[in-house]
């Protein structure tokens, strides 16, 4: 990836939370501008913590970066606070989605318009685009949010971020709680954003399948680090990625013994 591409360069980062629980330990990762980035791995891995450390919402869970580098177009950005990086055009979709319960779904995606400063027009023309990529908001425009399905308040909060015009989209476990037919709906939203807006994403996703599939790049993240990464066609087919993370593959163990092996099997904790 040509340094002149890279939006965002997260380098040997670590994270602390109360001042004493260690959960990163040296990530490193790049996103290039324009594309869709996957950030991997199950429950706890540390893909959450990775996004608030980009979009500065650590200080809020007692976190802190304590060591490494994060830019942003080549500046730092560690020390921004959260409103900094929203004018920078970094915008975090939260996981479980946080729409304000007591606002109709209009008025949600407006919030996202808060520090736009481009004038009425502007703001009703994004509007406008966020009702053609997701035509179900629009009918739902006039509902309270709390009486939307969780589908909608995904789509809801994705949009919301659009109403900012985002340079990037920090989409934090985009297919949670959702129905299968819903995840893949959102994802395909979500890559045609990408394709026809320029919007850059960096999602973390437990569902590995999902996330491979729509996405341009990936990292695998383990225990608060990066044990793998490369692009999305290549993990898809790395036996191990294959095994551990799609449910393909590992049918000749017979034994419980077996299947407690498969550390020693993963090259990158051997």
């Amino acid at each position: 990836m040509a340094a002149a591409n890279i939006l965002l360069d997260v380098n040997g980062i670590e994270v602390i939370y109360n001042h004493v629980i260690l959960v990163l330990k040296g990530v490193s990762l790049q996103v290039p501008e324009g594309r869709i980035v996957a950030l991997m791995g199950g429950n706890g891995a540390g893909k959450t913590t990775t996004l608030r450390a980009v979009s500065n919402l650590l200080e809020s869970e007692r976190g802190a970066v304590t060591k490494g580098t994060i830019q942003l177009r080549g500046e730092r950005i560690e020390s921004l606070g959260t409103a900094e990086m929203v004018n920078r055009g970094v915008i975090q979709v939260m996981e479980g989605r946080h729409c304000f319960a007591h606002l109709t779904i209009e008025e949600n995606l407006m919030t996202g318009a808060y520090t736009r400063r481009d004038g009425k027009g502007g703001v009703a023309a994004t509007l406008e685009k966020v009702y053609t990529y997701f035509p179900r908001l629009k009918t739902r425009r006039a509902s309270q949010a709390a009486y939307t399905s969780g589908g909608e308040q995904q789509m809801c909060a994705i949009g919301r971020a659009l109403m900012a015009n985002p340079k990037m989209v920090l989409l934090d476990e985009p297919s949670m709680g959702l129905a299968p037919q819903i995840v893949e709906e959102v994802f395909e939203i979500v890559k045609d954003l990408n394709t026809r807006e320029g919007v850059t994403f960096l999602l973390a996703e437990q569902n590995t399948n999902m996330a491979l599939r729509y996405s341009d790049y990936g990292y695998i993240l383990e225990n608060g680090r990066i044990v793998m990464d490369g692009e999305a066609a290549s993990l898809r087919e790395n036996e191990d990625v294959k095994e551990f993370y799609l449910g393909v593959g590992g049918g000749d163990r017979k034994s419980f013994r077996d299947v407690k092996s498969y550390k020693r099997r993963k090259r990158w904790l051997a």
